[in-house]
């Protein structure tokens, strides 16, 4: 593995530990992480939280990373001028730490499997406190090329961590292969319905010209225009969708749908709050409008219409 010594800041800059391993030792996986063109480290916070246990990653960063280590990835991505990377799980509004935050989560962790971290951090301390500068150990392998980098040894620490880790992952990887074969029936039902949907945009354009002509109080569309029409309207996470297609037949059908936070979390898997939020963003685009709530205590939707 090649590897810098880690110095003061007056030393000149040497080889230190692989961010790979470390990161794999931390964390117990190859989380997701994004390289500036500045060399500088990125990493899905929620990824991180859920690898060290952390049940809350909001909280997580909160109590144990200081704002100037974390940022939105539109944010990071467009200070280097560069675009959002392609896929649905790279999210403009994803939280982003940096490795200081990376750290900083990992010496906050209780998890056992963190502990010989701590350790091997606080040996870093006390030696810079000591000597001035933390140095690996001595070079097992001399480079070939004598510009070439040297071969460290891993600190015993992180490699005791990374063994483990090792371990536990032969069995995890079983998990993986069927977690994603399970990913491949969603998308296979997930593109079945975009193509539905294709199809009910298609016939939903002459709907549309109807619908400005007609009365507000007549026209009430069908549910697979309602999605089409919201799909146009706004980006379509899978917990959004989730609630629009739940909520979609109710208003075609009523006007309106009267239906508790707690209903609407059973009927789509999600919980309470995420629930609300959908909602919320469904009325920030103009797709759902509220009537404020019923005698019971229910929430009350009507569309929103032009």
């Amino acid at each position: 593995m090649s590897e810098h010594d880690t110095t003061s800041t007056t030393a000149p800059r040497t080889e230190a530990i692989d961010i790979n391993d470390f990161v794999y030792g931390a964390t117990g996986a190859r989380v997701r992480r994004l390289t500036m063109p500045d060399g500088s480290h990125w990493f899905p916070a929620a990824d991180v939280c859920k690898r060290l246990g952390y049940t809350t990653t909001r909280k997580a960063l909160l109590d144990h990373v200081p704002e100037a280590h974390r940022d939105f990835l539109e944010t990071v991505t467009g200070s280097h001028s560069l675009s959002v990377p392609a896929g649905r799980e790279w999210r403009r509004d994803l939280q982003l730490i940096d490795l200081s935050g990376l750290i900083q989560l990992v010496t906050g962790c209780t998890k056992p499997s963190c502990r010989p971290f701590k350790e091997w951090v606080s040996e870093v301390i006390m030696s810079v406190q000591r000597d001035g500068s933390y140095t690996l150990p001595t070079a097992e392998v001399q480079p070939r090329d004598p510009d070439g980098p040297v071969a460290y040894a891993m600190p015993a620490q992180v490699a005791d961590a990374i063994v483990r880790l090792e371990e536990r992952n032969v069995r995890l990887d079983g998990e993986f292969a069927e977690a994603q074969r399970a990913s491949e029936r969603v998308q296979s039902r997930m593109a079945d319905a975009m193509d539905r949907i294709a199809d009910a945009l298609e016939a939903f354009r002459p709907v549309r010209a109807e619908r400005l002509a007609a009365p507000a109080h007549t026209y009430r569309p069908s549910a697979d225009a309602l999605l089409a029409d919201w799909r146009s309207r706004m980006s379509v996470t899978e917990d959004v969708w989730a609630v629009a297609v739940t909520i979609a037949p109710v208003l075609a059908e009523h006007g309106e749908i009267r239906m508790s936070l707690e209903t609407l979390s059973e009927r789509t898997g999600l919980n309470a709050h995420r629930v609300n939020e959908c909602l919320r963003f469904m009325r920030r685009h103009a797709c759902i409008r509220s009537r404020g709530g019923a005698e019971d205590g229910t929430l009350v939707y009507v569309l929103d219409r032009p």
